[in-house]
């Protein structure tokens, strides 16, 4: 039989690979084998290396890059998959049978399934594979969504290259959707890569499967396009050279590669223009407004959204008027209101039943969980969503809602849809008491109290979610009265708990079963990291570990073993932060320390008082080696030749935020160190001993004296790698500050002559040889003023002078007067007549007119010296003689 010539629509163009210069041909590949002759002649293709920009194709035919008209898109290099009304050219799907054994099973029509926006998979016990195979001419990525709510099917992802060489096992299966669509990302080679979706489901009930959904396929890499995607119904694009379609807004609709998008009729709704049913008592639910700032909730009613119904037409309801204001519930327990009225966590550390947050006392933990039994908000811990086998848009509607006293199922868009309550849990944790015990207590419980009305086959599952997989723990079907569930948690691997009720499993349009609902009136979950708490409880503790609960006793108390009970530690002492339990707990300071005002370590501020053997006392300063040093030991070698050395940091002084410390970097860091300090006074040598936390080690540092400035750190001469058993470490320190700070004992004053009666100096010099360093620094020399001794004898000499001039006028003023008294006697004697004792009565006392006093002085000075003191002594006694005559007027 003669063939026709090949006309264009008898063949199609393709490209050879490319060669080791980067070039290809063109070539043209008839349709079918057979059919035509005379197709073109190869002709020299476009270099590998090219490709065409977004919104641009590649004709074949000119080999040149064209815009795509309106109403359809292109990805430039890369290519995307949404529309599933057929499988796209490329998809290969196909079914077999799991075990080989069960040859009766018929696996040919357990296939991936296109389901228009999605692609389905089979809910049998066959497996079904969906591949597609494209060659990359670069680098590029694959990306698709996908939702895999049941773990009784299992789903795996993976890519084989040229050489069928798989990707790693451990990264294929999928992990499990909890309510929403999941997206997932993965690099692809340069080169040939097919790609695989399989899943497997082994439910002893099909009907129950939910099959695992694929959609929006995209790959990245290709070198061009060759074609145009047309728009898919519901979006448009209006401009050539588009590179995606844009939605059509709502209330419009548009048909497959649509350039406009057209608006529906008034009584139409969505992209399809139906008509607008009657809105019913289906098409709305009630709910509770959050609390306001008066401490008052209403309740409401809203529209489910997207609204669908009409209220115009004749017998649909209007939407209820709300309810009026009511006073708000109490919080949940373990939450307080706050100044808004908003229900907020309790801080760590204290409880509430609902009302006013109160502090765990001393001793006691927090009972740390979740216990919602009032819903007025959606806890933040829980989120509700709607999954639906016809709407993608599942985020934007509401799927259960709070009501006060209970949280319930709204009406769906179908009867079919899952609405799914998700509850999240970070992790369980046991409290600190009950650690000990831990293979007998649970780690965590979760209960709660709920409740369907049901007029169809309506289901409830209760489902615990794991890191890779869905259980379902409990089923309930129709109608179930109020009761309480309990599930134990036996794992961390458990990071949250969905509820999912679907009120029939009768597809359908219309929503008949609205009525039905599901109610949980309480959810309480015990253990559970990141609680709250409801109450406290006494810790029992034998020791507190790092992230225990368990609130710890004030500063400078410990807690008594098994009653949590808090006693006071003795004076001068510090709680060890690992087990504050116990009267071990209370650490005593060493010498030189004293405990901070936390309680939690012992300081030293490098300044030490030591008591000498005569009763004095040294003080030392070793602030200025307060720096953390370092010293490593000679080098070591192993049985294997490798060298190595050990490396000691030692730092003495200690702060609040630095403790004392004086260790090697391999041990254990101490908790408590401690100075003791022995002095030998005959080489100024201190040995300061740090005791650590463990008795079985110890630090043992020698300080030395030294004249040189900077300061040396030694390994024990004996111990070459610092320590001779193991547990005592010996150092030696040499430094000016091994000797102790100077003070006025140390030093002596030398007082120089006074040079010419002008000035005296004074200075200090160091007693020696010198045993101290720093400290209190020589006096300056005291320059003062002085007199000389010439001086002095002058000034005697000059007073002695003096006084003999006035001792002499004094004997001559009263011996004058003497004189006077003298003649004044004789005269009386004259007028006596001689008669003792009696004297003749005086004319007068005074000196008679024309008596001449002088006459007596001049016979007087006429006499000889020795003869006067005679007459003067006489005539004193005649004196005192008269004084003592009793007649003597």
């Amino acid at each position: 039989m003669k063939l026709c010539g090949c006309r264009l629509s008898d063949y199609h163009f393709e490209y050879t690979e490319c060669d080791v210069l980067g070039s290809r041909w063109r070539v043209a590949v008839p349709n079918k084998a057979d059919t035509c002759t005379g197709l073109p002649d190869p002709v020299k293709g476009t270099q590998c290396t090219f490709s065409c920009n977004e919104g641009e194709y590649l004709d074949m035919q000119s080999q040149q890059c064209q815009k795509c008209a309106a109403g359809t898109y292109s990805l430039g290099t890369s290519v995307a998959f949404d529309e599933w009304d057929s499988l796209p050219s490329g998809f290969v799907t196909h079914g077999v049978i799991t075990n080989e054994g069960y040859d009766q099973t018929d696996c040919s029509n357990s296939t991936w399934t296109p389901k228009g926006d999605y692609i389905a998979s089979n809910t049998d016990e066959c497996t079904a594979t969906l591949s597609y195979a494209v060659n990359l001419k670069q680098p590029g990525t694959l990306s698709f969504e996908y939702f895999y709510p049941d773990n009784s099917i299992y789903f795996e992802f993976f890519v084989q290259n040229d050489q069928c060489q798989s990707t790693d096992s451990n990264s294929r299966w999928m992990r499990i959707s909890e309510n929403s669509w999941s997206k997932y990302t993965v690099e692809l080679n340069k080169g040939n890569n097919v790609l695989y979706w399989r899943t497997i489901a082994y439910s002893l009930q099909s009907s129950a499967v939910k099959p695992v959904l694929l959609r929006n396929i995209q790959i990245s890499g290709v070198a061009y396009t060759s074609e145009c995607f047309h728009c898919k119904p519901g979006t448009h694009s209006a401009n050539p050279g588009s590179a995606r379609c844009t939605p059509c807004p709502a209330d419009t609709y548009s048909n497959k590669g649509a350039t406009t998008c057209r608006e529906c009729e008034e009584d139409k709704y969505a992209a399809s223009c139906k008509p607008r049913p009657a809105c019913t008592s289906s098409d709305y639910f009630y709910t509770h407004t959050p609390c306001d700032s008066e401490g008052k909730t209403q309740l409401m009613y809203k529209w489910i959204e997207p609204k669908i119904c009409t209220e115009t037409v004749e017998g649909a309801l209007k939407l209820p008027a709300s309810g009026e204001r009511q006073t708000c519930p109490p919080c949940n327990p373990g939450f307080f209101v706050s100044n808004s009225s908003s229900c907020e966590p309790c801080p760590s550390g204290s409880f509430s039943n609902g009302t006013v947050c109160t502090e765990c006392p001393a001793g006691t933990e927090p009972v740390v969980g979740f216990e919602y039994k009032w819903w007025n908000t959606m806890p933040a811990n829980m989120k509700s969503s709607v999954f639906s086998q016809v709407f993608s848009d599942s985020d934007r509607r509401t799927a259960w809602e709070v009501a006060g006293e209970y949280i319930y199922t709204t009406p769906g868009d179908q009867d079919t849809d899952y609405l799914m309550l998700t509850l999240s849990v970070p992790g369980y944790r046991l409290p600190q008491s009950m650690v000990k015990d831990a293979e007998r207590s649970e780690l965590s419980r979760i209960t709660f109290v709920f409740e369907t009305i049901c007029t169809a086959d309506c289901e409830l599952y209760f489902l615990a979610v794991r890191m890779w997989n869905n259980d379902v723990v409990e089923r309930w079907n129709g109608r179930n009265h109020k009761q309480s569930y309990s599930y134990l948690i036996q794992s961390n691997s458990t990071v949250s708990f969905t509820w999912t009720f679907k009120r029939t499993e009768e597809y359908g349009m219309e929503r008949n079963y609205s009525a039905d609902v599901a109610k949980i009136y309480s959810i309480v979950i015990t253990n559970a990291i990141g609680g709250v708490a409801t109450k406290c409880r006494r810790c029992a503790l034998t020791s507190v570990k790092a992230g225990s609960a368990c609130v710890l006793c004030p500063p400078g108390h410990y807690m008594v073993n098994g009653t949590g009970a808090c006693q006071k530690c003795p004076p001068n002492t510090f709680i060890r932060t690992d087990q504050p339990v116990g009267e071990a707990a209370c650490i005593r300071c060493g010498p030189n320390t004293k405990t901070n005002k936390a309680y939690t370590a012992c300081l030293s501020d490098c300044m030490l008082d030591v008591r000498t053997s005569k009763g004095g006392r040294l003080h030392y300063d070793f602030s200025p080696l307060a720096n953390v040093t370092s010293v490593h030991s000679s080098p070591r070698f192993t049985n294997k030749g490798l060298r190595y050395f050990h490396r000691f940091n030692l730092g003495l002084c200690g702060t609040e935020v630095r403790r004392n410390r004086a260790r090697p970097s391999t041990c254990l860091e101490s908790a408590s160190d401690s100075f003791v300090e022995k002095q030998q006074p005959s080489f100024c040598t201190n040995r300061c001993h740090i005791q650590s936390c463990r008795q079985s080690d110890s630090r043992e540092i020698v300080f030395k004296p030294s004249d040189r400035l900077s300061y040396f750190l030694f390994l024990h001469s004996n111990c070459s790698e610092g320590t001779c058993d193991g547990c005592t470490f010996h150092f030696l320190w040499q430094s000016q500050h091994a000797c102790p700070l100077c003070t006025k004992n140390h030093y002596r004053e030398i007082v120089s002559a006074c040079i010419q009666g002008i000035q005296v100096i004074t200075t200090y010099v160091w007693q020696h040889p010198v045993q101290c360093y720093g400290g209190q620094p020589l006096p300056a020399q005291k320059v003062s003023a002085c007199v000389t001794l010439d001086f002095w004898l002058k000034f005697g000499v000059s007073t002695g002078a003096v006084a003999a001039v006035l001792l002499i006028s004094l004997i001559c003023y009263f011996w004058k007067k003497t004189r006077k008294l003298q003649y004044k006697y004789s005269r009386l004697m004259m007028t006596s007549g001689g008669r003792e004792c009696e004297l003749p009565t005086a004319d007068s006392c005074a000196i008679m007119e024309g008596e001449d006093a002088e006459d007596d002085l001049m016979d007087l000075t006429k006499k000889s010296f020795f003869t006067k003191i005679k007459s003067f002594s006489r005539e004193t006694t005649v004196m005192l003689y008269l004084l003592d005559c009793p007649n003597y007027q």
